[in-house]
């Protein structure tokens, strides 16, 4: 019976999870899935109340008894620090080692992208940002700070195992879903160490899959072709810190953030899966919060836990939402939170 944690966290993430959970709820009993929901006080509300970020063990608890965390967004103001967002967040992603950052960028309705004369088929790519090393590892230090002669330095980390883990894992998606090419992003040019590292394991592996075209574009031009030509790609795989922007640029292509589903995941374990917009405070409480990046997510999580035909259903209610205009101020719509999870059960009951 597969067991889910769920950490709705702050703001707005706390009414996208409720909605979600209302979605995989239902699919659980029409399909039998078994699934089994744990709410955990994880957040800004218990971080104030008694200053825990994650209870001692929490991890080992991750590890040994859950198959996925289901997460809304964590981030307060009144936590200036976000503390507890790095320790729930980035500690997840360092001590269960989900090195793999699956961004799925697909654009659903063309009247949402930003690029002019964009259909949907033009906007199909799925990003494999690597997500336990680079320049987030907190590495470095800084001497004689705040004198005129501060130094601060920020080491990138790339190692052997985790750049080649997360090529590898870009070409094993792109041959079990039949796409056909991979690109590997980075600043060779620039960045002559650990970007050579990277040069040289995806040389090796592509290698290895004959049947996938393999190519190479510094950071800086794939950003560019992301707007000029998005067509263009179909699986990208880079390092941490590029991952990040480049992803990003592509949720806007899609439609925008609240569109942008992510999964954090090492396969065959617990995996981490979230809508990647933040706790938005100014709006949270309002019901107007934007659930569909949360309804694709747990498509997501659907299809890590074995059940990829439900991922696929998920992602056509999400269409079915942007097609018929149920959806939220954000998108332009008068729909609050809920009713876009209305009209999204509606579509999965017929199905």
């Amino acid at each position: 019976m597969p067991r889910i944690a769920v950490i709705p966290g702050d703001g707005i993430g706390k009414e996208v999870i409720t909605q979600g959970l209302r979605l995989l709820s239902a699919l659980d009993r029409w399909h039998g899935l078994g699934l089994e929901f744990d709410e955990l006080d994880l957040g800004a509300d218990r971080y104030l109340r008694d200053g825990t970020t994650m209870p001692p063990g929490m991890f080992d608890t991750f590890r040994r008894e859950y198959q996925a965390i289901f997460l809304g967004a964590l981030g307060d103001p009144r936590i200036p620090s976000n503390v507890h967002a790095k320790d729930i967040l980035l500690g997840s992603r360092f001590e269960l080692d989900l090195y793999i950052n699956l961004r799925p960028i697909q654009l659903l309705d063309s009247r949402y992208c930003p690029l002019k004369d964009t259909e949907p088929a033009q906007v199909d790519m799925v990003v494999f940002r690597e997500n336990t090393e680079g320049l987030y590892t907190g590495i470095g230090g800084q001497f004689k700070r705040g004198t005129p002669d501060e130094v601060a330095l920020e080491t990138e980390m790339n190692t052997r195992k985790g750049v080649e883990r997360i090529i590898r894992a870009a070409f094993d998606y792109a041959r079990i879903s039949e796409r056909k090419s991979v690109c590997m992003s980075d600043k060779a040019n620039a960045m002559r160490h650990g970007h050579d590292l990277w040069q040289r394991v995806f040389k090796d592996v592509a290698a290895e899959y004959p049947e996938i075209e393999a190519f190479h574009l510094y950071v800086d031009v794939l950003a560019m072709e992301m707007v000029r030509k998005p067509e263009r790609f179909s699986v990208i795989v880079t390092n941490n810190l590029f991952g990040d922007i480049v992803t990003d640029l592509g949720a806007q292509i899609q439609g925008g953030i609240g569109l942008a589903a992510s999964g954090n995941i090492h396969p065959g374990k617990v995996s981490l899966f979230e809508p990647v917009h933040g706790s938005a405070p100014d709006i949270a409480g309002k019901g107007i919060a934007n659930p569909l990046a949360t309804f694709l997510s747990a498509g997501m999580m659907l299809a890590h836990l074995g059940h990829p035909k439900l991922e696929t259903q998920l992602r056509e209610a999400v269409k079915f939402c942007l097609n018929r205009n149920f959806v939220t101020p954000e998108l332009g719509g008068k729909c609050q939170t809920h009713q876009v999870a209305d009209a999204a059960l509606t579509f999965l009951e017929n199905q």
